[in-house]
This record gives C-alpha cells, structure tokens and sequence, in this order.
C-alpha cells in the first residue's frame, strides 16, 4: 500500500479512496521530537487503549474505527503478521488541522501560562492562587496549532482557532471534545486514574465531524495515581512523563538530534504504559 503519512508514531497507509490502514509503531515522541529509542509492544497498547475508548464513547461522537480484526488483515494480505495487533483499518477523514486539547487539571504548559499570563490559559480565566496540578473548576478548551515533526505545538486562543477552521467546526468540536473528556475521566477516576488534560483529533467525512487518530492513551492524555494525587507540585504517572523528566534531567535542548534513551527510562517506560492498559482495559496484557 501506498505509505500516506509518517507522523511521530503511527504511519497511515491508503487502502483504497475511503479507506486507510493506520499502524501504531514502537515510537515515543517528547517536546515534538521522535526520538531514536523504542518502547517495545508501546504501539499495541496505545492500539487497545484506543479501541476501548472509541466503543466506550461512540455515544457521542463518530469515530472512524471500519475494523481492528487484525487476523482478518493478516489473512487477506493487508498487512504482514509481525504487525497483528497494531493496525486498525479506518475511514478517510480531512483532518481539522488543529489539536483539540481539554484540560480539567492546571499543569503542563498550562501552569506555566497561568503563572505567566494572570491567571489566563488560552483566553481562559481562571481564579487566582490555584497551585499546580489543582483540579480547575471546569474543564476548559485550550486548542493548539498541529506541528510537524521538529516544530512545536502553540496554544493559540479560541478565536485563532476559529481563523483556522471556522467557527462553527470549533463550536462541534469544543462542545464534544467537553464531552468526551468529561465521560472518560469520571470513569477513570472509579479505576484510580486522574486524566489531567487530553488532546483530540478531528477529520470530516461526507460532511460530518468524526472523532480520528488515538483516544485517551499515555500518549495523547496526562494520567495520574489518584491515591498519590497531591496539588502543589507534579504527579506520579501513567504516561510518558516519565521520559519528559528524564530529557528534562539532561537538560537537553529539545534540538536535533534528539538523545537515546537508557535501558531503565525504556523498561520504566513501558511498564507504566501496561499498567494503564490494565487499570483501564481490566487486562493484564502479560
């Protein structure tokens, strides 16, 4: 098939004029950068996740999920067997070229706006004094521009949104994406997870906005320990936090070329993304 797009994880081949074959690869990106080291079976989980989430909130939004039947795939030829259990077969969106973020915790690039902006996050008011990692008192829409590989996302307010996609597109993807978020964290925290913020991706087919790409996976969502959650400082984690103070420890310059990463960040790594399958999913992946 016909390679499409290569993003920071997945690479997205073109079945036919309506359809793609999305594989989720072992990549791990940090501050826009892929980096050189792999976290073995990463691309499986982020597919489960992802599958588990689209049935879980198909009530509110279409997705573009056509099949994950991946013995299916193997069997007729689409995709070789060392890739079962990575690929999903989906529709063929036109992307909305922003990226939907909803956070409901002030943490991130958020809390460093906060703190630099009055209290302002993406034209977004909120109270004073709020301490980092504190629960906001709604969830807020703080969209960003889509970057490509070795640029970096910025948070633009709702109206540059607007500029980007129309107005009416970012009043449908705000109110879902809302939504969305408000669903998977209240079932998460019963799991004893805290999903602190998540971004979305959206695409249109025949006319209609659909819910594309991944969904509330280590990847795309901030996960915390619930048990362990203190405001006033950062969170132990789900997701791949863990790399991000690593490279912060290095004090590398988020400049090429990106550095590999040691044997125990990889195995730390990858066992907190299995531990947010199981917590998530009810599986033990082992």
């Amino acid at each position: 098939m016909k390679l499409l797009y290569r993003g920071k994880v997945r690479d997205v081949y073109e079945v036919d004029n309506d359809k793609l074959l999305i594989v989720a690869t072992d990549r791990i990106s940090c501050f826009d950068f892929v980096l050189p080291t792999l976290i073995p079976e990463k691309g499986k989980i982020l597919t489960r996740i992802s599958l588990f989430w689209f049935d879980y909130l198909k009530d509110i939004i279409e997705n573009h999920l056509i099949s994950s039947d991946t013995d299916d795939f193997v069997v007729a030829g689409l995709v070789p067997a060392n890739l079962k259990d990575r690929v999903m077969l989906v529709k063929k969106a036109k992307r909305i070229n922003i990226e939907v973020i909803v956070r409901g915790y002030l943490s991130g690039s958020a809390w460093k706006e906060y703190q630099q902006n009055y209290c302002c996050v993406c034209g977004n008011k909120l109270p004073l004094g709020l301490k980092e990692s504190e629960k906001l008192p709604y969830p807020i829409f703080t969209p960003s521009t889509k970057a490509t590989d070795g640029k970096h996302d910025i948070n633009i307010k709702e109206d540059e949104a607007e500029k980007i996609a129309g107005k009416e597109i970012v009043k449908i993807i705000k109110e879902k994406s809302i939504m969305l978020y408000e669903k998977a964290a209240e079932y998460a925290l019963k799991k004893g997870i805290i999903i602190a913020d998540t971004k979305f991706e959206f695409g249109v087919v025949d006319g209609k906005i659909i819910l594309i790409d991944e969904v509330f996976t280590p990847d795309s969502s901030r996960f915390w320990n619930k048990e362990k959650y203190q405001p006033g400082k950062p969170q132990e984690n789900f997701d791949k936090q863990f790399v991000r103070n690593y490279l912060e420890k290095i004090k590398w310059n988020k400049q090429p070329p990106a550095p590999e990463l040691p044997k125990e960040v990889v195995r730390k790594t990858r066992e907190r993304y299995f531990e947010a399958e199981r917590i998530i999913c009810g599986i033990t992946p082992f």
